[in-house]
């Protein structure tokens, strides 16, 4: 635990990022996460904190034509999934955006594959632009997108805290979760959850 008391509050400068909440990833999607679906109500007590406090809150998904390389027809590891336009790569129902989300697609070259929220997109660009320093992220998977998302994160100089109680993991090698969770610690992420987070005043 770092030096700094919880609870924690927000304040300028902080922003929540939420790693492809996407249908494809649930239970019932063409590569459903185990338990995906325990961290929307976890990830809309964090969206609440947000917005009560006036703070950016961006949305990462994956947006693959149809022949992408990472799918199994193609030759890659993974099931179709997440295809532009279609049903499974809509966000997830329960998911309580606000209205001003703002939008990361990512992987949408049929050649190149991308895990990380930061790769061959804005987001670095628009959070500099929105003068945030500190990012708080979570959502699926944590052995992929996030541990990718994370390691940029901290890579570009962000302040970087992993919403523990809001990620999980496909674990295709069983303790691929904990093992990711121990390098995005090691890296200098910190490990927060909910109920550190100190709430905004109505």
């Amino acid at each position: 635990m770092s030096a700094d008391a919880f609870p924690m509050s927000l304040h300028a400068g902080d922003a929540l990022l939420i790693v492809d909440l996407q249908s494809d990833f649930l239970p019932g999607g063409s590569l459903a996460v185990p338990r995906g679906d325990e961290i929307i109500p976890v990830l809309n007590g964090y969206l609440a904190a947000f917005q009560q406090a006036g703070l950016p809150v961006l949305a990462t998904r994956d947006w693959h034509p149809s022949d992408h390389c990472s799918f199994r027809p193609q030759g890659g590891p993974w099931p179709p999934h997440c295809v532009a336009g279609s049903a499974g790569a809509q966000f997830a129902s329960g998911l309580k955006l606000p209205v001003d989300v703002i939008v990361i697609s990512k992987a949408t070259d049929p050649q190149r594959d991308a895990y990380s929220g930061f790769e061959g997109t804005e987001l670095d660009h628009l959070l500099r632009e929105a003068g945030v320093s500190r990012l708080f992220i979570g959502g699926l998977a944590t052995d992929y997108c996030v541990l990718h998302t994370v390691r940029d994160a901290l890579k570009l100089g962000y302040q970087t805290l992993l919403l523990q109680d809001a990620v999980r993991a496909v674990d295709a090698r069983p303790g691929d979760g904990e093992r990711a969770i121990v390098d995005m610690l090691k890296q200098g992420a910190r490990a927060v959850t909910l109920n550190h987070i100190r709430m905004p005043s109505p």
